[in-house]
């Protein structure tokens, strides 16, 4: 690192330092309802200002570049959204082609429409009107894990929606736990952080990772140290993080199972894949988990995922949230879909255009757009790489009450395979069964193919490889797969290992799926 670069890390740290007393300080239920209520009701305000300042009064922000190229001045979309509001702007300004796909955003292809071309980097996507105090890693879902800048008002915001939720879930006094992975994650670090803002009962924090200094790089490993200390400090209970890797989820139903035999059943909070583990684990085991509550997210949450934790008496919901952009959609407690939340509409607004066979994107396809200054990434019209359906209704739950209206659900990747809560994008997936393997080990491209499947509720990742070329040392294959996924940054050796200890991924000695046009998709996802 630079001499520049270890001068912002001190000085984000003593941001971080000197926020976290008024961060600690533990807000009224009825307080977190006005924050919501307030930020919905000035949404269009919140989006002009981040426009005004975060990008025309930045040459070098690549949505100026397009809104230069479409001829579209700051006064042009502030009419527009007075007049007709911000979804139907976003949708314009689409049409206009001011949008990023989602390989734009993360920094792997250049920008490129008619009469403009720009190269980029995932950098020149930060907010540079938020005032960055904690630093994580993405998820992957670019193929590179990215290291994005918290500015700890957007988690103040999703604290506000956790009482919300909660609330209307009858779980704001139960003990709560969470197995997620400790920093550069950032799901763990988030939720710890409502947990100990909330004052909430946090008993336990399970970490697949190891959470030791021997294990952590100092940075992540200082400020969740220093977290936990001034939670103590100001009276908080605070559990140290344990290492319980994929293999141990025992531990965890093991943990559940004693609070529901002393009849106090535990709220839970994990990846979608850890919770079926535990359900699993739990089965296999004897344990009675019934009247649990499991609050999970980071890939899709399918019925048959559903199916398990029913299975096991275990009441489940599921949010909907990026590293970049926070929680995107709080579940409702009155869902009728397993994934179903609402849009956290003061912080975010969604389009929805048309499909693009070309591209390969689907209807339904996700273009996100942030609409507070204080949001880590300034997105407008971002391309998710994940479809959905979106829909308005009024529902019975606590955020309905507050103008919440739009529900999100039924949320699917069509450019990422998504398992243990760990994301790797297409194109590094493409690059490994089309260049990497084919070098090492023989053959060509088809040859190696990617696939998707869910069995018993668990999302497991087939490398299918042609009997043609021959003999192959399978966990030489696995080896090189996983090492290839892990080497592009710290996140991404830590998305690897999760997967390595899951044996997530595994040899298939047949012919590559093909579609019904007959081509034979590097990435392919047997439907259940």
């Amino acid at each position: 690192m630079t001499r520049s670069g270890r001068i912002e890390d001190l000085r984000r740290y003593w941001r971080f330092v000197a926020g976290l007393r008024s961060f600690l300080r533990t807000p009224s239920i009825e307080e977190c309802r006005s924050l919501l209520a307030e930020r919905a009701a000035n949404r269009d305000d919140s989006f002009l200002r981040v426009l005004r300042y975060g990008i025309y009064a930045r040459p070098s922000s690549p949505y100026r570049l397009l809104l230069e190229c479409a001829r579209i001045s700051f006064e042009d979309i502030e009419r527009s959204v007075r007049a007709s509001g911000i979804e139907s702007t976003l949708n314009w300004l689409y049409e206009a082609g001011v949008y990023i796909t989602l390989e734009e955003f993360k920094g792997r292809k250049p920008i490129l429409r008619p009469g403009s071309e720009a190269a980029v980097s995932a950098v020149d996507f930060d907010n540079p009107i938020a005032a960055a105090q904690v630093e994580i890693a993405s998820g992957g879902s670019g193929g590179r894990a990215q290291a994005v800048a918290i500015d700890l008002d957007g988690w103040v915001h999703d604290a506000a929606c956790h009482v919300v939720f909660a609330q209307g879930a009858g779980v704001l006094d139960r003990p709560f736990g969470l197995w997620r992975p400790v920093p550069p994650g950032g799901a763990g670090l988030e939720r710890a952080f409502e947990f100990l803002r909330l004052g909430l009962r946090f008993e336990r924090w399970f970490s697949q990772e190891d959470p030791s200094w021997r294990s952590m790089r100092a940075r992540y490993w200082l400020v969740m140290r220093t977290a936990l200390t001034a939670a103590r400090l100001s009276g908080r209970t605070t559990p140290e993080p344990r290492h319980v890797p994929l293999g141990e989820a025992e531990v965890v139903a093991r943990w559940l199972a004693e609070q529901c035999a002393v009849g106090d059943p535990a709220y839970l909070d994990s990846n979608v894949s850890s919770a079926v583990r535990v359900c699993r684990a739990a089965e296999e085991s004897g344990l009675d988990l019934a009247g649990t509550f499991m609050r999970v997210g980071s890939e899709a949450f399918t019925p048959a995922k559903a199916e398990v934790l029913d299975r096991a008496g275990c009441r489940a919901t599921c949010h909907y949230a990026t590293a970049e952009a926070g929680t995107i959609g709080y579940a409702c407690t009155d869902a009728r879909y397993p994934d179903e939340g609402h849009l956290t509409e003061g912080r975010h607004a969604i389009l929805q255009p048309p499909a693009d066979r070309n591209g390969g994107r689907p209807a339904g396809a996700l273009f996100l757009t942030t609409l507070q200054p204080s949001a880590s990434k300034l997105m407008l019209n971002v391309e998710m790489g994940d479809y959905a359906v979106v829909e308005r209704r009024r529902c019975g739950c606590p955020f309905s009450d507050l103008g919440f209206h739009t529900h999100i659900h039924t949320i699917r990747s069509y450019e990422k395979l998504t398992t243990e809560g760990m994301h790797f994008l297409g194109s590094a997936l493409i690059e490994l069964v089309e260049s990497v393997l084919p070098e090492r080990f023989a053959g060509g491209p088809g040859d190696y193919q990617l696939v998707e499947r869910e069995s018993d509720g668990l999302t497991k990742i087939e490398l299918v490889v042609s009997p043609t070329i021959g003999p192959l040392d399978e966990e030489a294959a696995l080896d090189v797969a996983l090492s290839h996924l892990g080497a592009e940054s710290e996140g991404n050796r830590m998305m690897a290992d999760v997967w390595r200890q899951g044996r997530t991924l595994r040899v298939v000695r047949r012919e590559p799926y093909a579609t019904s046009a007959s081509k034979v998709p590097p990435l392919y996802r047997v439907r259940s």
